[in-house]
């Protein structure tokens, strides 16, 4: 379970304050598949972050008793001065998982090659996302958060990707964000709507969408 109680998240944008959340609490079910909605700016990544424990809350507190992952294809946690390599075996040691059968797997998915061994500091955008996704693969989670896409890379490698994250995503639960309806529709089976700093969450996934739509008409 992940509990969003009270929380408040905002920044300070030339002196005023830029609201994200606005003291909202929900509880999340690790068996369940969310997509979440809002407009550009409304700060979906941002609540993927602080649910990941990337970003802290201003107020409130976010209680996690589950493993979740950092947004899919986000390559924050990684240390830039780490290579590719270092980088998965420290996660790996983070969530407790085997080391070689992890490095196995990223040197295996990523397909960066001799690149393993660079700092990640060097890597292209493409690079760090595809270690990103191939370290969020090998390590197994109860709730995986994924930011607008779930594959990155070449047709063949997003093909990859989708396989490997329907493997995952059949015993785990998810929160997604997306701009595509398709996407939500095809992921989540329930919907929320982020606006305004407030967070509304529908059962009915088509009644999210349909409320949706109508903000962005």
């Amino acid at each position: 379970m992940v509990i969003v109680d009270h929380v408040t998240k905002y920044y300070m944008v030339n002196f005023r304050k830029k609201m994200v959340l606005d003291d909202v609490s929900v509880a999340f079910n690790p068996s369940r598949s969310y997509g979440l909605l809002g407009q550009n700016g409304a700060g979906k990544s941002t609540f993927l972050r602080l649910v990941a424990g990337a970003e802290e809350p201003n107020k409130g507190r976010i209680w996690r008793n589950t493993r979740i992952s950092w947004p899919l294809g986000f390559s924050g946690s990684f240390h830039p001065k780490m290579t590719g390599r270092e980088n998965a075996i420290f996660l790996a040691r983070v969530y407790g998982a085997n080391i070689k059968q992890t490095l196995d797997f990223v040197y295996d998915f990523a397909e960066l090659g001799p690149d393993i061994d660079a700092p990640v500091g060097t890597y292209s955008s493409g690079m760090s996302s595809r270690l990103a996704f191939a370290v969020s693969m090998a390590v197994e989670f109860d709730v995986y958060l994924v930011d607008e896409t779930t594959a990155v890379g070449d047709a063949r490698f997003q093909q990859r990707c989708a396989a490997a994250f329907a493997e995952r995503r059949a015993r785990s639960g998810l929160i997604m964000v997306s701009h595509s309806v398709s996407t939500i529709k095809e992921y989540c089976d329930t919907g929320m709507i982020l606006a305004n700093g407030k967070l509304l969450i529908f059962d009915d996934l088509n009644e999210a969408i349909e409320r949706y739509r109508q903000m962005m008409m």
